[in-house]
């Protein structure tokens, strides 16, 4: 009977390597994400000011109903018609600043919302987001 031998195999694993590639993704993430510009709106947030206070009256009302329709001071409107009829009150306005009220209806498409925003900020008119409750 012979007598076989035992090949014992080495569970030892060397962790430098590792810890290379893992200092290099680190310094790698850390340059990538400073040179990452981000693509936000630029939105105006409420503070406090001493300037003159615009009445909700005078503002033009872009509302947003909850399958998608849009309407310009309660006259349902089309977006290609929203668009051109903003564009037209921005040019009429000037230099004296155009301010519209975005008011979406609770569960509004966040898609449209983004979009009446998006012809805000082309036209520069400012924008004042007021959901409903």
């Amino acid at each position: 009977m012979g007598i076989k031998k035992r090949n014992k195999v080495s569970a030892e694993f060397s962790m430098s390597s590792l810890t290379d590639i893992i200092f290099l993704l680190l310094i790698f993430f850390m340059l990538t994400s400073t040179l990452v510009a981000p693509n936000a709106l630029n939105l105006k947030l409420p503070g406090s000011s001493t300037s003159k206070v615009t009445s909700t009256s005078k503002l033009d009302d872009v509302s947003i109903g909850r399958s998608g329709e849009f309407y310009l001071n309660s006259r349902r409107i089309d977006i290609s018609d929203l668009e051109n009829t903003l564009g037209q009150k921005a040019r009429r306005a000037g230099a004296k600043n155009l301010d519209i009220l975005i008011s979406p209806e609770k569960g509004a498409p966040v898609e449209n919302v983004v979009a009446v925003m998006d012809i805000a900020m082309r036209y520069d008119i400012n924008g004042i987001l007021a959901p409903e409750k």
